[in-house]
């Protein structure tokens, strides 16, 4: 027990340097590229370093299984080299016994990242997204869900101005964001509001939204109930696009892993596709477990006790085998965004694999 501690402990600090190092480069090429991209906003650069700081967190929680094998290839190079391993070898441990400790530090570590780094991620991206949008108000447009209904907001242009708004409300949608139903649409001014339009349904084309059985009510008159128009049809323009609808609704990652069900079961409700989401919540959960099988990868490669060349060569496996691993996730993550697998297997599949091969690996190297 003692020593698992102790190979524990050398994983979470070699971890955290490394975790430290990237956090600063990340920074560091964040802020000039926010420097870069609001260079006519005049941020300043306490400005650019807020919106960096905001920024890094997400690219850094993506990229944690990296330095998860880094810091496994760290730990088992420093025992290699300091001839630990060999004492711990000689007496008696087995090698799967060793890996043992660092991969549990790993998986507790991937369930307090997920925990408590992802709302965190979540918080900062949301508010990092609002402040772009402060800086740069062009094209602004809001989506949300209700408890029973879609919510969508865009903009009115006038001579490339924005000249008001349009809140919009519908029961629900079609998967593919193309089409509202029971929709109501409140148009405003800049002095408030002016019409309300209610539609059975409402189409989304190229630059408008065609509306069926449609009620125009004039706001602005004294009594809207006694003048409203009755159309079988109606055209408001917009620059809404289905994608851009779809893409309202904020990256999975927007959304904090313990309001995921919730938010599941309201896009669901609403009528869209909430295949991305689930994909993400099943990836969430098995972060952990992914962390782990980095982990294992390294131990694969340079638990051994290499000198010289084969030093080198053994890091870059190690690390060419977690980068594999690392990419197969994110294109199991693909697939399963196009339903064509399950998200469970999108999310489990990766690690189960990479660390079953890691472990056939070790076995075969295993002196009995």
């Amino acid at each position: 027990m003692i020593l698992a501690v102790y190979v524990a402990r050398r994983f979470l600090r070699s971890f955290l340097l490394i975790a430290g190092v990237f956090l600063l480069i990340l920074f560091l090429i964040d802020m000039i590229e926010m420097i870069r991209r609001f260079s006519s906003r005049d941020i300043g650069l306490g400005g650019a370093a807020r919106l960096a700081a905001l920024n890094i967190a997400g690219s850094f929680y993506s990229i944690l299984p990296l330095m998860t094998v880094l810091s496994a290839i760290a730990l088992f190079l420093g025992l290699a080299r300091s001839s630990e391993m060999v004492a711990i070898r000689a007496s008696g441990r087995s090698a799967l016994r060793v890996v043992a400790a660092p991969a549990a530090a790993a998986v507790l570590l991937g369930a307090l990242t997920v925990g408590l780094l992802n709302p965190l991620v979540a918080a900062t991206g949301q508010i990092y997204d609002e402040a772009v949008a402060e800086i740069d108000r062009a094209g602004r447009q809001t989506v949300s869900l209700g408890a029973s209904a879609v919510w969508l907001r865009q903009a009115v242009q006038e001579d490339g101005e924005e000249a008001g708004q349009i809140v919009i409300r519908a029961a629900r949608a079609s998967p593919d964001a193309v089409t509202l139903y029971d929709a109501t649409f409140l148009v405003f001014s800049q002095e408030g509001p002016v019409r309300r339009i209610e539609a059975r349904e409402a189409r989304l084309t190229p630059g408008a939204w065609d509306l069926r059985d449609v009620a125009d009510y004039p706001l602005e008159r004294a009594n809207p109930q006694a003048e409203v128009a009755r159309q079988d049809s109606l055209r408001l323009a917009s620059d809404l696009t289905a994608q851009r609808i779809r893409e309202g609704f904020g990256r999975p990652e927007a959304v904090p892993v313990w309001q995921l069900p919730t938010f599941i079961a309201g896009l669901e409700r609403a009528g869209f596709s909430a295949a991305r989401h689930k994909v993400w919540f099943q990836m969430e959960l098995a972060r952990p477990f992914l962390m782990a099988a980095m982990v294992v990868i390294a131990a694969a490669f340079t638990m051994q006790h290499v000198r010289g060349r084969n030093t080198g060569a053994a890091v870059l496996l190690a690390f060419g085998a977690g980068i594999a691993l690392f990419f197969l996730r994110n294109l199991a993550q693909v697939l399963g965004d196009n339903g064509q697998i399950t998200p469970a297997m999108a999310a489990w599949t990766p690690p189960l694999v990479g660390a079953l091969l890691a472990l056939g690996l070790i076995l075969k190297r295993e002196d009995g």
